[in-house]
């Protein structure tokens, strides 16, 4: 086993052992505490692998669903499914692979404190990217931000909806998310016809070339900075 596997048991354990605590003390130091006796991990080796305790958790356990996600996502024949119902289909199964309600909604509220937030929209961003990529987005242009950022937005929501819904299989939020889908196709449509009125040419013309221009970020590491290298067999 590698260090790095090393290193993923570890925490895995933790995010295992802290999840009943949650519920009760939130993404917490208490939390934390109880997590590392449960768990039998030393606490000085346990802050190690999260520095920042509870909260290096609460992102491992987003991290988890998103990876879960992709799991179902690679299993599920979508082929000959719209663009729409890929998207409305992987938000759903998003949802559907998170185990513990109550550890979502203490999750929103710790990301939604000013020294979080920053992490809270990296993962939210993070979600929407994942979702594009297993339905196949070929985007490389200006698209590619603006697609997930528009993501981010419907995912956003709809997490917020789902916490409140207490309809039978989540009716309510399935619907939710159509709706929020439907919207964003209307301005898409809107954005089309602009793009092809005569009389807007002269103002949508120069920023479609200035759009064009814009790169989607390399997937892969950058090997041309000082002091980087990468081996010939890779």
């Amino acid at each position: 086993m590698t260090e790095r596997s090393d290193f993923d048991a570890v925490k895995d354990r933790l995010l295992d052992a802290i999840l009943p605590h949650v519920a009760f003390d939130g993404w917490s130091e208490t939390a934390f505490v109880a997590a590392t006796h449960d768990a039998g991990i030393d606490p000085g080796e346990a802050r190690r692998h999260c520095r920042r305790g509870a909260a290096d958790l609460a992102i491992a356990f987003h991290e988890r669903g998103d990876a879960w996600m992709l799991e179902r996502l690679t299993a599920e024949p979508m082929n000959d499914l719209k663009i729409r119902e890929k998207i409305a289909r992987a938000i759903r199964v998003r949802l559907d692979v998170i185990e513990d309600k109550e550890a979502v909604r203490r999750g929103a509220a710790l990301f939604a404190l000013p020294h979080m937030a920053g992490e809270g929209a990296r993962l939210v961003w993070n979600t929407a990217d994942a979702i594009w990529d297993a339905i196949g987005d070929p985007s490389d242009d200006l698209n590619w931000y603006t697609k997930r950022a528009i993501l981010s937005g419907v995912w956003s929501a709809t997490l917020l909806y789902w916490l409140g819904d207490v309809s039978p299989d989540h009716e309510a939020t399935d619907a939710f998310v159509d709706r929020r889908i439907a919207n964003v196709m209307q301005f898409e449509k809107m954005k089309a016809q602009a793009n092809q009125n005569r009389l807007l040419r002269p103002l949508t013309e120069p920023l479609g070339r200035l759009a064009a221009m814009v790169k989607a970020p390399s997937k892969m590491p950058r090997v041309d900075l000082p002091g980087s290298w990468i081996s010939p067999d890779r």
